[in-house]
């Protein structure tokens, strides 16, 4: 009996220790806890502002991401340029440093030129057309066309059209641009448009257009209603000529090995909040679109020139030449494919 009472004392010894280590927050070893699994970060870098139809897009993916993966995934958004500015981003999602950008069509077009569709002036006449070329296959072949640089296309949320705006005076007629300067995304079709109406352009990044345009190292930038309200350049800007000529649409990028990487069921539920986010991405657009018009025409500080169709007619005849000069850089077929997509 004497040689059983170490034993009894040696069990009570542990289970008080187990229990004390219970009461502080510790799992015992036999309840086979596990540890809690750290989510996964999914960095969400763009340049404009969250209240933009971009902005807006983004936190509505931040949203419905962390939703759908009951938070085994944390979406971290950085509007504004706060970590990477318009030249470097497409560096950052190649090297991994961000998972998700949603740069600019135009700003992809030294990955492949035929991006540059975008910016051919009137090739659509209207949101109908735009987003019935955004569901082509010549689209998704655009959004496939990156893996070199390992990057993939998940989907295209739109701005809306561009109109021109300057310090100097109203723009009626292509000869009204003679001697002015623009700002522009980086592009040789943008360039090609400014010389085919007599003004010069310079490549500025985004978030250095109200500086440039305060400073007056140009006179005028061509951009969406949304973008020229939220970013204030009424405040730089005298006369704004409303056009329709081109377009300002996003692309929604990920690092494709970062993407791939992920386990199915996580891709699957980002997959779904991506579809749904960019629904709400166009129902934004076109909502802010309209918004900001009005806010810049009730704000009194810019001059607006509604062009009638045949003015307008005479500026698609100046710009002719740039379809010429870049029809075969572009594609035909992808030309023609845009521009069938707004046949009624």
């Amino acid at each position: 009996m004497f040689r059983k009472k170490p034993i009894a004392v040696a069990l009570s010894a542990v289970l008080v220790l187990a229990l004390s280590l219970v009461g502080c927050g510790a799992k015992p070893a036999a309840t086979g806890g596990e540890k809690e699994v750290e989510p996964i970060i999914v960095k969400f870098s763009h340049v404009v502002t969250p209240d933009t139809p971009k902005g807006k897009g983004a936190l509505k993916f931040k949203e419905l991401a962390e939703q759908k993966t009951n938070g085994k995934v944390k979406v971290e958004v950085y509007p504004s340029s706060q970590l990477y500015g318009d030249k470097e981003e497409l560096e950052a999602a190649q090297s991994g440093n961000v998972h998700i950008i949603a740069p600019s069509v135009t700003k992809l077009v030294g990955l492949n030129p035929k991006f540059q569709y975008t910016d051919l002036p009137f090739l659509f006449p209207d949101n109908e057309a735009v987003y019935k070329f955004f569901a082509s296959d010549s689209m998704k072949g655009l959004m496939n066309s990156l893996d070199k640089f390992d990057l993939q296309g998940l989907a295209v949320w739109p701005n809306g059209f561009k109109q021109f705006t300057n310090s100097k005076r109203p723009l009626v007629t292509p000869e009204d641009f003679n001697g002015l300067k623009f700002r522009t995304q980086a592009g040789k079709v943008l360039e090609a448009q400014f010389k085919a109406l007599g003004a010069g352009s310079a490549t500025i990044p985004f978030g250095e257009t109200y500086a440039a345009l305060q400073q007056g190292t140009v006179d005028g930038q061509e951009n969406t209603y949304n973008n020229i309200d939220t970013q204030k350049y009424q405040e730089t800007q005298k006369y704004l000529t409303v056009t329709n000529h081109g377009r300002i649409d996003y692309m929604i990028i990920v690092n494709k090995s970062f993407w791939a990487g992920l386990a199915p069921d996580i891709r699957k539920a980002l997959d779904e909040a991506m579809a749904e986010a960019t629904t709400y991405a166009v129902e934004q657009a076109d909502l802010l679109d309209r918004e900001s018009m009005k806010n810049l025409k009730d704000g009194g500080k810019l001059q607006f020139t509604e062009l009638t169709p045949a003015q307008l007619g005479v500026f698609q005849k100046a710009m002719q030449p740039v379809y010429t000069e870049f029809e075969s850089v572009i594609g035909k077929d992808l030309i023609d494919a845009a521009f069938a997509a707004g046949q009624k």
